[in-house]
């Protein structure tokens, strides 16, 4: 299945936002099962979240949107910008090895 990394840029002064809609942010990734390959926040230069970036698996681009939309944080408005883009992972954790 193909992949795609999930750049999702937070609105200014939107930490509150953030923070509230958590919970149900990482509910919805854990629930997207073994596609969801990595999720976390970008941080500012304080150590303070800023966006996301999401890898997930995803069958086909509109999927990996659909994703994207039904996410709490989207649906919340917490999101500047969200950048979708297929990728090929090379190395690392989630690259087979055979």
């Amino acid at each position: 299945m193909p992949n795609f990394i999930l750049i999702c840029r937070d609105k200014p002064n939107s930490l509150e936002l953030r923070m509230e809609t958590r919970p149900a942010h990482l509910d919805y990734f854990n629930a997207y099962g073994p596609g969801g390959l990595v999720a976390g926040p970008m941080l500012d230069d304080n150590g303070k979240p800023k966006g996301s970036v999401l890898i997930i698996e995803a069958e086909d681009q509109a999927a990996a949107e659909a994703f994207a939309q039904n996410d709490p944080y989207a649906k919340a408005g917490l999101f500047e910008s969200v950048e979708i883009q297929p990728m090929a992972l090379a190395a690392g954790a989630f690259v087979s090895k055979t």
